[in-house]
């Protein structure tokens, strides 16, 4: 049992109680992500409850304390599953043992899949939190395609064999959780719901998530390149549309208009969307100029086929172009400017494992030397912490 703890509240003690209470087979693992001297009781009284607590030195975000617990973990108990859940309360001990239990269900079963402990958003809701949840679901939705009834829940649980896939997903914020979300379908990762209950204490004032802007933030490279392609859109309509009425000629005027669209479009994209300067030029423009060509065939094919259907020249060019979005994102995402060639970030230092029981440190930037921690994937699960 995983639970990444800023500046928690007087409940987190008793939380830990109720949990060893519950499933005395669970093993609790705090990491205070830097909380500070005044918070020192609380993390001392999560301790005598019977949690083992890790340290950071400051605060470095939700993503950055659990990646601490994800390494200790594995370094201790590589074979044990990981139940992740907050701090304030949210999260019911019965709640807790039900995703849990789906993690040994699925390992009984030879299953590994990352569970997803969902509330159905019911009684008495913040309207804050209401909101956020549902912005989120639609832009979550609008990014992958999927449909997921909770994208903010901090209530999953993580296969041993998945410990070292969710060590490599970026981000230090709560935006790494939903990060871990965008993951799935491109790294061929199945996950699976259970409801769980809604609860909210004192209207959800403890939490330090921000529904929306945490939301944006991670979404940010879907909604920058729906910008891009918009512009390319409006220079790609605009051009098609003055070249064909100049010369009446349909197909050479969508090549050349194209053509005008796509330099733009590859410049915006490689720079500011997928921020792929890390990599060499040419291989990405050549990457580019095949999926290109390949939008350009589907274009004229479509749009031929649908002007000579009776559909006008501005409708055809927009019905085309829907088609086409999210196939484009898809392949530019994973092909042309692929996650080698983004410029890359400075490594966070994950904790330093301690003896049981013990209040550990996570390292400051000097101990980045000797070196980051094997993330490849570990032995099936076979129990839970």
């Amino acid at each position: 049992m995983l639970i990444p703890a800023f500046e928690p509240g007087p409940r987190m003690p008793a939380l830990v109680a109720d949990l060893l209470r519950t499933d005395p087979d669970l093993d609790v693992l705090v990491v205070d992500d830097g909380s500070g001297p005044a918070f020192a009781s609380v993390f001392d009284a999560a301790r005598e409850a019977g949690a083992q607590v890790l340290t950071h030195p400051a605060n470095r975000g939700k993503g950055a304390a659990l990646k601490t617990g994800f390494a200790h973990i594995a370094a201790h108990d590589p074979d044990a599953d990981v139940v992740t859940a907050d701090a304030d309360g949210q999260h019911t001990p019965a709640d807790v043992c039900r995703v849990a239990d789906a993690l040994r269900t699925d390992a009984a079963e030879g299953r590994s899949a990352l569970v997803l402990g969902v509330r159905g958003f019911d009684g008495a809701v913040p309207l804050r939190s209401r909101l956020g949840n549902a912005a989120s679901r639609g832009l979550f939705r609008l990014a992958t395609g999927r449909r997921v009834t909770d994208t903010q829940t901090g209530l999953r649980g993580i296969p041993a064999d998945r410990l070292g896939w969710a060590l490599g997903i970026p981000g230090d914020g709560f935006e790494y959780e939903q990060r871990m979300l965008l993951r799935l379908g491109p790294d061929q990762v199945s996950a699976h719901e259970v409801p769980v209950d809604t609860v909210y204490l004192d209207r959800n004032s403890s939490s330090h998530f921000r529904p929306v802007r945490d939301s944006l933030r991670v979404l940010l490279p879907v909604l920058l390149f729906a910008s891009s392609s918009l512009a390319a859109f409006v220079v790609d309509t605009v051009a098609l549309l003055v070249l064909q009425a100049l010369t009446g000629w349909l197909v050479p005027s969508i090549i050349a208009a194209r053509v005008l669209s796509a330099t733009a479009n590859f410049v915006v994209n490689r720079r500011v969307v997928f921020r792929a300067r890390g990599g060499s030029m040419l291989p990405q423009a050549l990457r580019y100029g095949v999926l290109a060509l390949a939008l350009l065939a589907s274009n004229i094919a479509w749009m031929s086929f649908l002007t000579d259907n009776g559909l006008a020249l501005l409708p055809a060019k927009v019905v085309t172009e829907g088609v086409l979005f999210v196939l484009s994102y898809g392949v530019q995402r994973s092909l042309v400017f692929p996650p080698t060639d983004a410029d890359t970030p400075a490594r966070v230092p994950l904790s330093r494992p301690g003896p049981p029981g013990a209040t550990a440190r996570a390292p400051d930037a000097r101990d980045t030397a000797s070196g980051s921690p094997d993330t490849s994937p570990l032995i099936p699960a076979r129990s839970t912490s």
